[in-house]
C-alpha cells in the first residue's frame, strides 16, 4: 500500500517519530498508566503498576462501604472508578442493598476515544472549554469518512483529498491538545482500540456505540455523546445510573460451522434492540474459555443493538494470548501481578479477580449452549429479527425476500479479526480448488492496518483477491452508509445482501431504503456469495462446479491468531502521539461549510414552557439514523447549521404514512427540517412525538444538537434508548415518556403545549412529576401525565441551556 500523508506528517521529528513508532509506544503507555507520566519501574513482586494500583485502592474502598455483598465483574470494575464511593453506592440504595437502577453513579473513566465523525463537534465543544489539555488521554481515529468504491488505495486518496479540511482540524487539535491522533487508513476505531488501548480493568468512554467492543478484553467501555466525552475531558465525573446486570451463561462449544458472531444473533432474536436497555450483557460459565479475544470482543460490540449500556468477558487465557500477540506481553504480567496481590493469606474479597464473585446474582440469566447453536441470519431493516440458517431459506420464500444475493460484504469493526478471516480463507481455497468464483460482488474490509499487513504478510490477503474480493480501506466504509455500489442497483429498487456487520436499519448502508441487508458471519456470508443466492445453506447445500460436479463447502477452519506477533504495517498510517502544544493553532476556516466554531444555546426560561407545537407526531422505528442520517452527510458533522437540513428527514408522519412531511399551523406542506427551521425563524419552540425506543442505534450526539439547534425544548415518547436520552439533557432537551402509553394517540402535529411542574422538578434538581397540557385544535384541552429520569447534574445542565455552557464556565 503506497504511503499516505496528511498536512505536517511528510518530515521534521514528527515523521522521524513515526519511523521510530515512538508514537505507537506512547499511546500503549498512556493506555498501561491512563496518564502521561512515564512508566513506573515495579519495586518488588509486591507492587503494582499506576492504573492497577489506582484500580485496587478503589476496588478496596469498594469492599470496605459494600462489605460481604457478592459483586457481578462488571461491578467491580464499573464501582472501581466511583468519584466517591460512598456518595454514589450508598444515597438512595437502602445502604447500598439495592445500587441496580436506583444509584447515581458519578464516575471517573481513564480514557476518552473518539471517532471522526462525533469527533469533529466533540473537539469544538471541548475548544469551548479553554483547557491546554485534557485530564484523561484520548485519541481521535479517522475511520468514517472514507467511501468504499473502487478498492483501498483509490478510496483512501479519496478520501483524504475530499476530507482533507476536516483531517487537519483533527490533526491539529490533537497537537494542541495532546491527543493521540490515528490519520486516514490506521483502522476501524474499535478494533484499533482492541489492538492498543483496551487493558482489563479499564474504563473507557468511545463517541460510538460499538465502542462496548472492547468488553472483549474486559474493559468497562461505553458509548457516549459528544458532550459525554467533553465532560470527561474536562475531568468532571461522569455520570451512569447504575446497570442492572443480565447474565448469558455460555457451555458447550461452537460446532466448526459456527462462530461468536451467532451467539450475539442468537441472544438479539431473543431480547430484541430494547430488551438490553439499561443494563450491562456479562457474559460467563465454561463457554467462555472456548473463545477468541476477538470473537468475544464480536459479542461485545453487538451488544449496542440490544441497548445494552455496555457488554463484558472475563479475564481468559486467550485474553493474554491476545495481548502477547499484540506486542502488550507486560500487561498481560501485570494482570497476573493484580490477581495475585495482596499475596497469600489475605480474604478473598481482597483480591481483583476479572471475573465474578462465586455466587454473584443477575438480574436475569440467559443460558445458551454452544454446542447446540445453529449459525442465525438476521434481519432485513433490523437486527433482531433473528432466523437460524436451517430455516432461512422457507422463511426468504415465505416472506418473498429477493433470492438473488447482489452482495456480500465482510469485515468491519465486528468481524475483521485475523481468525475470521483465515476462516474466510479456508472457504476460499476450497471454492478455488473447485474452479468456482462468488456469484455476487464480494467485499473486505480489514479493521486496521495492523490486520490487513499481518493478513498480507501471510498470504490471506492474496487468496482473497484471488478469489475476486474487492479489498476496501482500512475504515468503516458501507457499514455506516459510506459505499459508492457500481452494480447497477439504482435506489428504490428491492435487493438483498449479506453482511457480516453490526446493524441494518433501512436505508443505512447505500442509502436504498430497499436494499435488504442480512447479518450473519463472515463465513457464512461467504459461503452464500459463491452461491449468489439467499436460499442457499451452506451446511447442507451443493453447487456446481465449471464442469458440472457437485461441490459442498467443509467446515472453515482458521487460526484465533498469527504464529507470529502482528505486522505494524505502513508506518505513515501510525500513530501520531506527541505532548500538548498550546501554541499549535486549530485548523477552521472562518469560510468553511463542513466546520464552524459552536454559539451557545440559549438557557431555560425561568418558568414552565408554554406555547410549544408539536412540529411531527412519527410512528415506527425512529433510529439516531432516522434523526440525523449519515453516509453523504457525515461531510457536515462539524458544521451543525449544514448538518441539521436533514434533521429527520427519513421520520414517518404519523397521521398521513408519509415520510419527510410535516405541515404548518396554515396547512402548508414541507420536509420536517424545513418546517423545523421555518418555526426556528419564527422563534416558535416546539417538540416531537414519537414511539418506542426513540433514538435507537448510534451514539450520534447530532440527533439531540440537531433538533435542539432548530428549536426543539422537549421529546415526548413512550421509551427511549439509553445513549440518545442522555445526549439530549445534554444538549438541554427535556426527554420525556408518557407515563401511559396509550395517551400517545391523544396528542397530533400542531397541538398547542404548555408544561406543568417541569421549571420545579428541574429547580429541584430532578424530583418531582412534569405533566403536558395539550390543547387541541378544536379548543379541547387534556392534561397528560409524564416520567423522567433527569438527574440533579442533568437538571443542572438543562437549566443552564446545555453541558457545555456549564462546562465552558468551570462548573
Amino acid at each position: 500500500m503506497a504511503s499516505i500523508h496528511l498536512t505536517g506528517r511528510a518530515g521534521g521529528a514528527m515523521a522521524q517519530a513515526l519511523r521510530n513508532r515512538a508514537g505507537l509506544g506512547a499511546a500503549r503507555q498512556s493506555a498501561l498508566t491512563t496518564s502521561n507520566s512515564s512508566r513506573r519501574h515495579l519495586s518488588s513482586a509486591h507492587s503494582l503498576p499506576p492504573t492497577y494500583e489506582k484500580l485496587f485502592n478503589k476496588y478496596t474502598e469498594v469492599r470496605r462501604v459494600l462489605g460481604k455483598q457478592r459483586l457481578t465483574l462488571a461491578e467491580k470494575i464499573l464501582y472501581s472508578h466511583l468519584h466517591n464511593v460512598e456518595e454514589s453506592l450508598l444515597n438512595n440504595t437502602n445502604n447500598g442493598r439495592d445500587i441496580r437502577g436506583k444509584a447515581n453513579l458519578r464516575l471517573n473513566p481513564d480514557r476518552v476515544n473518539m471517532q471522526d465523525a462525533s469527533a469533529q463537534m466533540a473537539l469544538l465543544q471541548f475548544m469551548s472549554c479553554n483547557l491546554e489539555r485534557p485530564a484523561i488521554p484520548a485519541s481521535i481515529h479517522c475511520d468514517h469518512l472514507i467511501v468504499g468504491s473502487k478498492g483501498a488505495e483509490d478510496d483512501l486518496e479519496a478520501g483524504i483529498q475530499t476530507n482533507k479540511e476536516v483531517f487537519d482540524f483533527l490533526e491539529s487539535a490533537a497537537r494542541k491538545y495532546g491527543m493521540d491522533f490515528w490519520p486516514p487508513g490506521a483502522g476501524i476505531i474499535h478494533q484499533t482500540v482492541l489492538e492498543n488501548y483496551a487493558l482489563p480493568g479499564l474504563m473507557m468512554l468511545g463517541t460510538d456505540s460499538h465502542s462496548p467492543n472492547a468488553g472483549g478484553l474486559t474493559t468497562i467501555t461505553i458509548g457516549v455523546g459528544g458532550a459525554d466525552a467533553v465532560e470527561a475531558l474536562v475531568g468532571a465525573p461522569w455520570e451512569l445510573k447504575a446497570p442492572k446486570v443480565l447474565g448469558v451463561e455460555l457451555i458447550g462449544k461452537l460446532d466448526p460451522w459456527v462462530a461468536p458472531k451467532d451467539v450475539i444473533l442468537r441472544l438479539a432474536g431473543e431480547l430484541t434492540v430494547r430488551g438490553g436497555t439499561g443494563s450491562i450483557i456479562e457474559y460467563f460459565g465454561p463457554g467462555v474459555d472456548t473463545l477468541s479475544l476477538t470473537g468475544m470482543a464480536t459479542a461485545c460490540n453487538m451488544g449496542a443493538e440490544v441497548g445494552a449500556t455496555t457488554s463484558i468477558f472475563p479475564y481468559t487465557e486467550a485474553s493474554a494470548r491476545y495481548l502477547r500477540a499484540t506486542s502488550r506481553g507486560q500487561a498481560a504480567q501485570n494482570v497476573e501481578t493484580l490477581q495475585n496481590f495482596p499475596g497469600a493469606g489475605a480474604d478473598k474479597d481482597a483480591y481483583f479477580q476479572f471475573k465474578a464473585d462465586e455466587g454473584a446474582e443477575y438480574d436475569r440469566v440467559i443460558k445458551i449452549d454452544l454446542s447446540q447453536l445453529e449459525p442465525h441470519i438476521n434481519g432485513p431493516f433490523t437486527p433482531d429479527l433473528a432466523t437460524p440458517l436451517s430455516k432461512f431459506k422457507a422463511t426468504v420464500k415465505e416472506q418473498k425476500w429477493p433470492e438473488s444475493l447482489s452482495a456480500g460484504l465482510i469485515g468491519s469493526c465486528t468481524n475483521s479479526s485475523y481468525e475470521d478471516m483465515t476462516r474466510v480463507e479456508s472457504l476460499l481455497k476450497q471454492a478455488a480448488n473447485a474452479g468456482l468464483k462468488p456469484a455476487s460482488d464480494f467485499y473486505v474490509t480489514p479493521g486496521s492496518e495492523q490486520i490487513r499487513a499481518t493478513l498480507e504478510r501471510d498470504g490471506t490477503l492474496q487468496t482473497i483477491e484471488g478469489a475476486g474480493g474487492i479489498l476496501l480501506s482500512n475504515a468503516c466504509g458501507p457499514c455506516i452508509g459510506q459505499w459508492q455500489r457500481h452494480d447497477g442497483v439504482e435506489k428504490g429498487t428491492s435487493n438483498a445482501i449479506l453482511t457480516s456487520y453490526n446493524r441494518n436499519f433501512r436505508g443505512r448502508n447505500d442509502g436504498n431504503p430497499e436494499t435488504m441487508n442480512f447479518l450473519a458471519s463472515p463465513e457464512i456470508v461467504t459461503a452464500m456469495a459463491f452461491a449468489g443466492s439467499t436460499t442457499f445453506n451452506p451446511m447442507t447445500d451443493a453447487l456446481k462446479t465449471p464442469d458440472g460436479k457437485d461441490f459442498k463447502f467443509s467446515p472453515p477452519h482458521g487460526l484465533e491468531g498469527p504464529q507470529t506477533p502482528f505486522e505494524s504495517g505502513n508506518p505513515s498510517l501510525g500513530v501520531l502521539s506527541q505532548p500538548a502544544d498550546p501554541s499549535a493553532e486549530i485548523a477552521i476556516s472562518p469560510t468553511s461549510d463542513r466546520l464552524a466554531f459552536l454559539e451557545p444555546f440559549p438557557p431555560f426560561p425561568q418558568s414552565d414552557l408554554s406555547g410549544l407545537r408539536v412540529l411531527v407526531k412519527i410512528t415506527g422505528k425512529c433510529t439516531t439514523d432516522t434523526i440525523s442520517a449519515a453516509g453523504p452527510w457525515l461531510k457536515y458533522k462539524g458544521h451543525l447549521p449544514n448538518i441539521s437540513t436533514n434533521t429527520l428527514n427519513t421520520a414517518i408522519n404519523a397521521e398521513t404514512g408519509e415520510v419527510n412531511v410535516a405541515y404548518d399551523l396554515d396547512g402548508s406542506k414541507h420536509t420536517i427540517p424545513e418546517l423545523g427551521q421555518r418555526w426556528k425563524d419564527a422563534g416558535r419552540e416546539w417538540l416531537v412525538v414519537a414511539e418506542h425506543n426513540y433514538g435507537e442505534g448510534s451514539a450520534r450526539e447530532h440527533a439531540a444538537l440537531q433538533p435542539r439547534y432548530l428549536g426543539a425544548r422537549i421529546v415526548l415518547v413512550k421509551s427511549f434508548a439509553r445513549i440518545h436520552e442522555t445526549n439530549l439533557k445534554k444538549q438541554g432537551v427535556v426527554p420525556l415518556t408518557f407515563e401511559n402509553e396509550a395517551d400517545y394517540d391523544l396528542i397530533s402535529a400542531g397541538d398547542e403545549v404548555s408544561t406543568v411542574g417541569l421549571y420545579e422538578m428541574l429547580q429541584n434538581g430532578g424530583k418531582g412529576s412534569v405533566q403536558i397540557k395539550v390543547k387541541r385544535g378544536n379548543g379541547e384541552e387534556k392534561l397528560i401525565p409524564t416520567k423522567h429520569a433527569i438527574t440533579e447534574d442533568q437538571a443542572g445542565f438543562i437549566l443552564a441551556g446545555s453541558a457545555l455552557n456549564l462546562l465552558s464556565k468551570g462548573i
